[in-house]
């Protein structure tokens, strides 16, 4: 019979990618939080102290500049964890982690977690596999935002974020979308704008619906189908 616990655990894929054997040894470790939006889990230079896996929610990774500006570099939901690269031992944090989207998480302290990896091949292949896939979507996600017009990049990322919390609703404000993409708060409404009178998406109280997925598809930038259908799923060898 499977612990109930596990089965919760198991609504991260990363998670459900470990077998149950391995997961067992991480289980008494996890604890499952709540995280409203906006919460900062870590800062930049800062050392990891804990790890996130999220069961529902988003976070954002992004890199600050001098002038408090901020930019995407990745972002990770169901499919994955924040600071995993912490079970190599002792990590800083390169960017700002924020809950874009609120929900619940489960946590394990980067010490012990970097303690069972140490004991485990299983965990190990994960966070090494993992922190590969990772780092490609943000050089991808580099390549987007130097490539691609802002109208490609808002149809990429409200798919990438409507697949990582599996629904079509997604609880963003057009100002948050504007900072995440590194553009105008106005040109990211007349985006929306333009996206809604095409029947693409419904926006109301900082919400947003996708409508038509084909169509807003279409729209976006050829990094939406890199990172969710050819390369990244199979470096880790499970759908993301």
């Amino acid at each position: 019979m499977v612990d109930p616990a596990a089965q919760v655990l198991r609504h991260n894929r990363l998670l459900a990618a470990m077998p149950l054997n391995t997961l067992a040894l991480l289980a008494p470790d996890l604890r499952k939080v709540s995280l409203e939006q906006g919460a900062v889990l870590f800062e930049p230079g800062e050392l990891i102290e804990n790890i996130y896996f999220p069961l529902t929610g988003l976070i954002s990774l992004t890199v600050i500049g001098k002038d408090g500006r901020f930019i995407e570099a990745s972002t990770v939901g169901r499919e994955g964890a924040v600071g995993l690269h912490s079970g190599l031992g002792r990590r800083r944090s390169f960017t700002r982690a924020t809950a874009q989207i609120g929900g619940k998480f489960s946590t394990i302290q980067a010490a012990r977690f970097e303690h069972i990896a140490n004991g485990s091949a299983p965990i190990w292949d994960v966070v090494l596999r993992y922190t590969e896939v990772l780092w490609a979507e943000t050089q991808q996600i580099a390549a987007c935002n130097a490539l691609h017009s802002a109208s490609a990049r808002l149809c990429r990322w409200l798919l990438q974020s409507a697949d990582r919390i599996e629904s079509d609703e997604v609880p963003l404000t057009q100002e948050l979308l504007a900072q995440m993409l590194g553009a105008r708060r106005t040109t990211v409404t007349l985006l929306a704008q333009r996206m809604q009178a095409k029947g693409l998406i419904r926006y109301r109280r900082g919400r947003i619906v996708i409508l038509d997925r084909k169509a807003l598809e279409a729209c976006a930038c050829e990094c939406y189908q890199v990172m969710h259908h050819e390369k990244l799923p199979h470096a880790l060898g499970v759908k993301l």
